[in-house]
């Protein structure tokens, strides 16, 4: 492949929900390229795209796949993003570093929850947007009622077809292209004149888009008033403007069939017009004294350097793969570099661009470019590549909480000595992947966004030899108290030499908010104040263990106020047993209760299905928040047991057909009902027990 300079560079985010037909897609434009000889098919599990084992055997997109499409003197860097919801963090960083956002809709289905989310995620970064409405072949599709579907989501922005339909369904042949009032039929490439029968459709549809065109610029919308017509080079410089300006919300939208490979020639031809290049992006970074500013990047070749780690892959055979992004500057191979995010210095050895698996030699890649670099010491997802001399930090993109947990048991010994540096490599890979030791439940806890995301990370960590179980977390409760206590404890113990004395009289009461606090209040020398770390001690040992149930125990104020010792026989081990055995004893008095972690949930689902949403949140304990619309969602927010929300994105998938979303972070702990919390306590009971003997 030849070097590509800024100006014939164009980077386009592929998004869409799953299924869509992305991958597909990219299958019609590398083949339209002659980049590949024979269209591949997801389910005979040959496409460029989908490469990985796990992607094949699964037949769902699970990373960002880099595929370059060398079209008309242009290179489009395509970065084909998953549509599953549980990888909406590959989503989110794959929009971060290109310059438009292109949404692959489904004609039978309308806008779904991969639409919408990348559609946030295209605002977020104020990223122009382009639509097509794919797989008009198929049975029930409609252009028509998917334009609308679109609308009725996003009303605030304006969806101009740039190209329509001949036809649908079975009857999909081609589309006409109403800048130059032409039809393209299957292979893309043959063109004729238009069908008389489409001449009405087209000439309507045709004076939208020009409308839309003339309003992006001035000297346009006066010719426009003035003669009534532009022609198609005006029509193509005023769609381009307006394509490219984030804050005109003018959507060009497109009718493609992948696997028909129909639309998708005069598709690419409007991705070199309406993508803008990257000399028109900018992106936030932080100087060296941690401000946010804007870089316009590239400022050239010469510019200072500036890329960003959008993507690591880890394997086995091939190591570590690192994906980045030139904002400014040129990278070329051999040469070392400095990792500003590490303070480190990396040899860009083997640099590349990759096309799927295949990986292409690059000598030197220019700013706008993107290109991958193996074995990496240091460098990381979400690192910034710079110059020593000119170092900052291009600002990360924030990530949403984790919504699906799991315990990980490791099957071996060795799996257990393995486990926390895979677990650690794979959660640098991927920001919406968290791992960590839990000491309130103490269980190793893995994070992600949803089932299939943690399960493809632990049958990836099986690879690298770290071969685990799993089971449903713990629910992290507490033990508190809602009144005062008190109680004295003698512990005394007489053996053959010196024996154990010790007599502490202490109270209890809440400390909400506060934590575990530890006064005395001993007069007159009751307790020497060398005993009073020893009491301390033997308390702490209930906080972490608990007294009714076996959970930590929170916000609690113990006050020692007498005792008594023997200059003889009271010691350390005397102090530690009192002070413990008075606690347990104290709390009991101070009408203990069990504590539940409450979490702040927002589900978005389509309007109809509210009434099945709220009634669901009923059974589970849930105190609603609030309702509201937004677009064709509705969203509503509630505060709901932790214990109620452990495996909900099956659930809420399994309601909703998988249409609805939801977010959830930690709020406080509230006192469980007694009737759940009575068999919790009992069980509690049963385990302390057990370990007691």
């Amino acid at each position: 492949m030849k070097e590509y300079t800024t100006d014939k560079l164009r980077n386009v985010a592929l998004v869409g929900h799953q299924g869509s037909g992305k991958t597909s897609l990219v299958e019609a434009m590398l083949y339209n390229t002659g980049a590949i000889t024979r269209l591949g098919r997801i389910e005979e599990k040959n496409t460029v795209s989908d490469w990985d084992e796990e992607e094949k055997e699964r037949g769902l997109s699970l990373s960002t796949s880099l595929v370059p499409i060398e079209f008309n003197d242009f290179k489009i860097n395509v970065l084909d993003a998953p549509g599953y919801p549980d990888f909406q963090g590959e989503v989110k960083n794959a929009i971060r570093v290109a310059d438009s956002v292109f949404v692959v809709v489904d004609a039978t289905s309308g806008v779904e929850v991969g639409t919408q989310l990348a559609w946030e995620y295209a605002e977020v970064y104020q990223q122009p947007i382009v639509v097509t409405i794919n797989k008009l072949d198929r049975e029930n599709s409609s252009f028509e009622r998917t334009l609308q579907s679109l609308k009725d989501a996003f009303p605030e922005y304006k969806f101009i077809p740039v190209m329509i339909p001949i036809g649908e369904e079975a009857d999909f042949k081609g589309v006409v292209n109403l800048l130059t009032m032409k039809a393209y039929f299957a292979e893309g490439k043959d063109r004729s004149d238009l069908p008389p029968e489409m001449l009405e459709a087209a000439e309507a549809a045709r004076t939208v888009l020009i409308e839309a065109a003339a309003e992006a610029d001035d000297k346009l919308i006066e010719k426009y008033f003035a003669e009534g017509n532009l022609s198609p080079e005006e029509i193509r410089d005023g769609m381009r403007k307006a394509a490219r300006d984030a804050y005109l919300k003018t959507v060009p939208v497109f009718a493609t069939s992948s696997t028909k490979n129909i639309g998708t020639v005069p598709l690419m031809e409007a991705l070199a017009v309406y993508v803008g290049p990257p000399s028109e992006r900018r992106v936030q970074y932080l100087d060296q004294a941690g401000e946010k500013q804007f870089l316009y990047a590239p400022q050239s070749d010469a510019g200072p350097l500036a890329a960003y780690v959008f993507k690591t892959s880890n394997d086995r055979f091939v190591g570590t793969l690192t994906y980045f992004r030139i904002f400014s500057g040129t990278v070329h191979s051999d040469d070392r570099y400095f990792n500003s995010t590490r303070g480190a210095e990396e040899r860009f050895g083997g640099l590349m661009i990759m096309r799927g698996k295949d990986q292409i030699p690059m000598p030197v890649l220019h700013a706008g470019d993107m290109g991958v670099v193996s074995k990496l010491a240091q460098t990381k997802t979400g690192d910034t590549i710079s110059s020593r001399e000119n170092s900052f930090q291009i600002v990360r993109p924030s990530f949403p909480e984790p919504l699906y947990q799991v315990a990980l048991l490791p099957k071996t010994a060795a799996d257990t000595g393995k486990m926390s540096q895979v677990l650690t490599m794979l959660s640098e890979s991927d920001p919406t992947l968290r791992w960590r030791q839990d000491g309130e439940i103490k269980q190793t806890i893995l994070e992600g966004m949803g089932e299939l995301h943690v399960n493809i990370a632990i049958s990836r960590a099986a690879k690298f030899g770290a071969n685990m179980d799993i089971a449903v977390p713990k629910v992290p409760y507490r033990e508190a108290i809602t009144g005062k206590g008190s109680a004295t404890y003698r512990h005394k113990k007489q053996t053959g030499g010196s024996g154990q004395f010790g007599e502490v009289s202490l109270r209890v009461e809440p400390n909400p908010g506060k934590g575990y606090e530890f006064k005395s209040a001993v007069v007159g020398g009751a307790i020497s104040s060398s005993y009073f770390p020893s009491i301390d001690k033997g308390i702490h040992q209930v906080l972490e263990s608990g007294a009714i149930a076996g959970y930590p125990i929170s916000d609690v104020l113990v006050t020692v106020y007498d005792g008594k010792e023997h200059p003889v026989d009271s010691k350390d081990i005397a102090f530690q047993v009192a002070g413990r055995e008075a606690f347990k004893e104290a709390f009991q008095q101070a009408s203990p209760v069990l504590l539940e972690p409450i979490m702040n949930v927002k589900i978005m689902v389509p309007e109809s299905l509210m009434g099945d949403i709220l009634g669901d949140l009923n059974t589970r304990r849930g105190r609603v928040q609030g309702m509201e619309t937004e677009g064709a969602k509705s969203v509503v927010t509630a505060q709901v047991p932790l214990a109620e929300m452990m495996r909900y994105g099956n659930e809420l998938r399994s309601m909703t057909g998988g249409r609805g979303l939801y977010e959830m972070t930690y709020s406080h702990h509230d006192p469980v009902p007694s009737n759940v919390a009575a068999p919790i306590i009992a069980e509690g009971k049963k385990h302390m027990q057990h370990h007691e003997v």
